[in-house]
């Protein structure tokens, strides 16, 4: 069973986060990003200023509903394109969101007439109700994006599945928003589909994805309102107090507005993994190599916490890091690191061809000398997804005894365990620095000097 499964390391798919031009989905979780279409408007790309019109344009005929006495079906749009599934951003556990109440809507529909430069000229940016109406955060803002895109989205996915091979059937696409009729649809769609429930799936250029939307409440409230507005500075205001101060006054809104677009130039995508820079590195090492082995004063945990961040940033974009997780193993709490293997080097790609290793586990020992039991945890941990590959991060060299643990292991059921000393973690930090090689050129190193020692 894979370790937060993707949809490429479903369909056993060697591309990794780095080639691809979106966001991988995981299987049974959501992307921890949102799209935020404020990215949209600022682009370079005529493309995207013209879909950021298509969100705007779309939102605000909401309030031409409004103005028709067409509340009911202005509430029906609004609730049913507030929850976009297929897209799987945010932060839900089971890729299972809700959709908006009524109350809600009523609310953010209620701007479009009790605010009249809104009632006159509409929204340039939509993800203003959050600062106007409670209970709307940045993933309402990225799902209503999200299903107004609808159509592009759908053309985008097909077009980076037939680039990348990625497998699709027919599925049915609910809440597409037609813009020739302002209506929510359904349509049929030839797409990727989730294996679990069988549900489409669609991708999303990460150009376009950011934890927090340019424009936000925290922003609003932390940078500006209460420098710049809020006189009683022996009181801070309550949300509902400043939500409705915003209704009341339009133009203090606008003010935060036209700075946001000022300091566009500031707005840029996150990436679902951003490696530490050089500096970062070095002090991590460092941090490590002055820690002592054990468990005093939490040494263990903090080398773990530090092997961690170092590890994932030194072998990027060659391993996506999947995350790192707790086990127990007959009584002893077991911290791992677990990379997706992408098969982007030709090493990894002996690794999975001849271990069977879709995913790389890596088991972290603060130990000063690694026994016998430590490398039979990670030999029964060497089953099903993980293959018969794993990787000891430790302090010392292993003792011969145990080295030639690790060489019968190998002779007899063919699994090959390979040790990382403090001094491995050095060198590769120096190759990191240099940009003259790849760290990963490390661990192939410590592999083909373990196969030399075993027998032919």
């Amino acid at each position: 069973m894979l370790i937060r499964p993707r949809l490429n390391d479903f369909h056993d798919l060697p591309f990794t986060q780095e080639e691809v031009d979106f966001a991988i989905p995981f299987l049974d979780e959501d992307i921890p990003l949102y799209l935020d279409p404020f990215l949209l408007w600022k682009s370079p790309s005529m493309q995207d200023n013209a879909l950021h019109a298509i969100i705007s344009n779309s939102f605000n005929h909401l309030g031409h509903l409004i103005k028709k006495n067409k509340e009911k079906e202005a509430a029906e749009i609004l609730i049913r394109a507030s929850e976009c599934t297929e897209v799987g951003l945010g932060t839900s556990a089971n890729k299972n969101g809700m959709r908006i109440g009524e109350k809600t809507a009523t609310s953010i529909l209620s701007l479009f007439e009790s605010v009249p430069q809104i009632t006159e000229g509409g929204f340039t940016h939509f993800e203003e109700i959050q600062l106007y109406v409670d209970q709307i955060s940045k993933d309402r803002v990225s799902d209503i994006s999200c299903n107004f895109l609808k159509s592009f989205l759908i053309d985008f996915t097909i077009q980076q599945c037939d680039k990348h091979k990625i497998p699709m059937e027919k599925a049915r696409i609910q809440d597409l928003y037609d813009h020739k009729k302002n209506q929510l649809v359904d349509e049929d769609a030839f797409l990727p589909v989730n294996p679990e429930t069988k549900k489409p799936v669609l991708l999303v250029p990460k150009r376009w994805l950011r934890f927090i939307p340019w424009i936000n409440y925290e922003d609003y409230f932390d940078g500006y309102f209460v420098k710049e507005v809020w006189q009683d500075k022996d009181k801070v205001p309550s949300r509902v107090e400043i939500l409705e101060y915003n209704r009341k006054n339009y133009d203090v809104v606008q003010n935060f507005i036209k700075m946001k677009e000022k300091s566009s130039e500031d707005c840029k995508n996150d990436p679902l993994f951003k490696s530490i820079p050089i500096t970062s590195a070095k002090r991590k090492l460092n941090e490590i190599i002055k820690l002592p082995s054990g468990k005093t004063d939490n040494a263990d945990k903090k080398y773990e916490d530090h092997v961690c961040q170092l590890m994932a940033s030194a072998l990027y974009p060659h391993l996506d890091f999947a995350q790192a997780q707790s086990r127990t193993d007959s009584g002893a709490l077991i911290r791992d690191l677990i990379f997706y293997n992408n098969r982007s080097f030709d090493f990894l790609k002996d690794i999975y061809d001849d271990y069977k290793s879709r995913q790389i586990v890596m088991e972290l020992k603060n130990v000063a000398k690694v026994e016998r039991d430590h490398v039979n945890q990670l030999n029964r941990y060497l089953t099903d997804s993980f293959g018969s590959f794993g990787i000891l991060i430790t302090r010392n060299p292993l003792p011969k005894p145990i080295f030639k643990n690790t060489i019968d292991l190998w002779s007899g059921q063919r699994k090959c365990i390979i040790a990382l000393t403090d001094e491995d973690l050095k060198l590769m930090v120096s190759v990191y620095e240099s940009k003259q090689r790849h760290p990963i050129e490390v661990i192939k190193k410590k592999y083909l000097e373990f196969r030399r020692s075993c027998p032919s």
